[in-house]
């Protein structure tokens, strides 16, 4: 049975191959008809002959033999032309594809998928454009529904990096900022997100997402491609061609499906070719090393946003050292450290874990807090264009105000887990259950004085109902994760954004723009499982010996995906996971027991470095389960 299921994989991929010169040729002759086509030109296009790997040679079938289209026809069937994947009529070949695809997918010779890119690239030629279309379209349709600006943005964010970038287009101070003015669609509760990931779990194991012909080629793209998204990242981080410029370039337009490493070899390339002609100096930074902020500060926040791009040549004042890049890093490090210094009162731990840090608001303590804060974004875009490391480790909702995603109710657990209680009781019982009036205001603490903020106008006289509770919590929840702090967010994203565009940053996540700032940790996974507890499990549980086997098993990026996941942050303590932090103090890494039903995702108490774990039947199931929950947490998915 599996020398046959062998053969008949290696018979399918060898077929596919075989027609894929074909393919692209007969792909290449109907899009130059297409286009002629609109433009209104007469074709005469001759039957062509291709050579298949094999040798043989394959007749490519006649496309049109004469094509004429005056004006007025164009005008009167302009919407009814049809779009080149429909001519072609290749969904037994697509779906052929698709089949060996998947068998390529379990081999472990990473080159095993090149065999196909040719007919990977011919899809992608054939569909790709009505997809990027579609992208297009529905931009336009949000902007019509009164989508937000920012929604837009991230919609076409690749887009307009590429289009941004080659017309010489400068992001204004206010588009950049919209997000900060704007709030989220409300998250759905915990048993909401379980029950929305089990139909869609449910759903993609039990249809075939074989590409259909009533699809339109924007779904049969988007299909396709969310089916192979592991085959298609093989392919791209084997390439040397730039994402943008290749056949895959439609994949900017949806770079959710783009792995990690992906994005940061797209991300510097494209500010690489942003300095492209320009000439690069260096710039000589002073500083003395016990007071490398304050020299820092005053020798750089004048600077233009130019100079800041500039090599930076560092001289610690009375020492001989000669800065061959030993210096700068060891800059980056010791300013990494000082902004969190408590003398500057810029940031404040988060009482949720007691490792991340948020911005402080009290911060106007210090009278020269804005420049500061407009200083340490330069800082850390500095440090990310200079593909620096940096020892930062910063609340969700803070990455999510640089990627210019709106924050969201589930982001409060991290930041104030006790308020968040509050708020999944309102939610989740009447308001009448809580026993006393809420009105539309909230209460603040400085410096032991309580002020009360309306969350609208006239807030202090409107009581919180059951018709109006979600209005009232996407208010004081953005009032405290954004409102509470705007003078000092806005100053810190108007200095990251004169070194890195808005428009660039923003095609990561939030856990992925943690990686790409502080880098990858090195996750001792003995150190790890030494020192867990177990509840209702057993260390000799058969789903904990999985878990554990499974875990070793990923790769570099997955752990620190899993260590955000259960922990908040991808941060190792320095002296290993006995000193792992939790919001109540010293607290293990644990797993759970969830007696639940067992077609749930794993979910995450990060207060607590909590893993409820399903007790799942197989081996390969709690793998995909786990790094479903993992891969989908930056959409707050798995998280209880």
């Amino acid at each position: 049975s599996t020398t046959s299921t062998t053969v008949s994989a290696a018979t399918a991929v060898s077929a596919a191959t075989a027609v894929s010169t074909s393919t692209a040729v007969s792909t290449a002759t109907a899009a130059g008809t297409a286009i002629a086509v609109r433009t209104g030109a007469a074709i005469d296009t001759a039957p062509a002959a291709a050579i298949t790997a094999d040798g043989r040679t394959i007749q490519v079938p006649e496309v049109a033999e004469e094509m004429e289209i005056d004006d007025q026809e164009q005008d009167e069937d302009e919407g009814e032309l049809k779009s080149l994947s429909h001519e072609l009529n290749l969904d037994e070949l697509w779906h052929a594809l698709s089949c060996c695809l998947d068998e390529l997918a379990e081999s472990p010779d990473s080159h095993a998928v090149l065999v196909l890119q040719p007919a990977v690239e011919a899809f992608f030629l054939v569909h790709a454009t009505g997809a990027a279309a579609a992208a297009a379209a529905a931009a336009a349709a949000a902007s019509a529904h009164g989508t937000t600006a920012n929604q837009q943005a991230n919609l076409a964010a690749g887009r307009a990096t590429r289009a941004g970038e080659a017309s010489g287009h400068q992001e204004t101070r206010e588009s950049q900022l919209s997000h900060l003015n704007e709030l989220a669609p409300l998250s759905p509760l915990p048993s909401a997100q379980h029950a929305s990931k089990e139909d869609a779990e449910t759903s993609n194991a039990d249809t075939s997402i074989s590409v259909s012909s009533s699809l339109s080629a924007a779904e049969k793209f988007l299909k396709f491609a969310e089916r192979h998204r592991s085959v298609l990242n093989q392919i791209l981080r084997q390439s040397t061609i730039h994402l943008a410029d290749g056949p895959f370039s439609v994949l900017v337009d949806h770079i959710r499906l783009l792995d990690f490493d992906i994005k940061r070899k797209y991300f510097r390339t494209e500010l690489e070719r942003a300095d492209d002609g320009i000439r690069r100096e260096d710039l000589t930074v002073h500083v003395r090393r016990d007071h490398v902020f304050e020299d820092s500060f005053r020798e750089l926040h004048r600077r233009s946003s130019d100079d800041w791009k500039n090599r930076f040549y560092i001289v610690f004042e009375g020492e001989e050292g000669q800065d061959a890049g030993g210096l700068l890093r060891e800059w980056y490090m010791i300013i990494s450290r000082e902004i969190f210094n408590p003398m500057y009162a810029l940031f404040c731990t988060s009482p949720g874990d007691r490792v991340t840090y948020m911005i402080n608001s009290s911060s106007h303590c210090n009278s020269n807090h804005l420049s500061y804060f407009k200083f340490v974004g330069r800082v850390i875009a500095k440090a990310i264009y200079d593909n620096k490391l940096l020892e930062c480790y910063f609340t969700r909702s803070f990455y999510k105000h640089i990627l210019g995603k709106m924050v969201r109710f589930t982001d409060m657990e991290s930041e104030d887990y006790s308020f968040y209680q509050g708020l999944v009781y309102l939610m989740e019982n009447h308001v009448s259950a809580l026993g006393y009036d809420v009105m539309f205001s909230t209460e603040v603490q400085e410096f032991g004085v309580t002020e009360v903020r309306e969350l609208k106008p006239n807030g202090e006289k409107i009581q919180v109902t059951e018709e109006n509770k979600l209005e009232y919590v996407k208010l004081v929840c953005q009032m405290k994760m954004t409102g509470a702090i705007r003078k000092q967010l806005t100053s810190f994203l108007e200095g990251f954004y004169d070194i890195i565009p808005k428009r660039l940053i923003s095609i990561f996540n939030e856990q992925e723009l943690e990686l790409l700032i502080s880098g990858l940790p090195n996750i001792d996974i003995d150190d790890l499982r030494a020192n867990s507890e177990y509840h209702k499990y057993q260390p000799n549980s058969l789903q904990i010996q999985w878990f554990w086997r499974a875990l070793r098993g990923f790769e570099q990026a997955d752990r620190a995906k899993f260590l955000q996941f259960v922990t908040g942050t991808s941060k190792v303590p320095l002296q290993g996971f006995a000193a792992l932090e939790g919001m109540n103090g010293a607290q293990k890494f644990q797993i759970h027991r969830d007696d639940r039903a067992t077609d749930r995702l794993p979910s995450a108490h990060t207060c607590f470095n909590q893993l409820d774990l399903p007790v799942y039947e197989t081996y390969d199931k709690l793998r995909h389960y786990l790094l479903k929950a993992v891969h989908e947490c930056s959409e707050g998915f798995g998280f209880a």
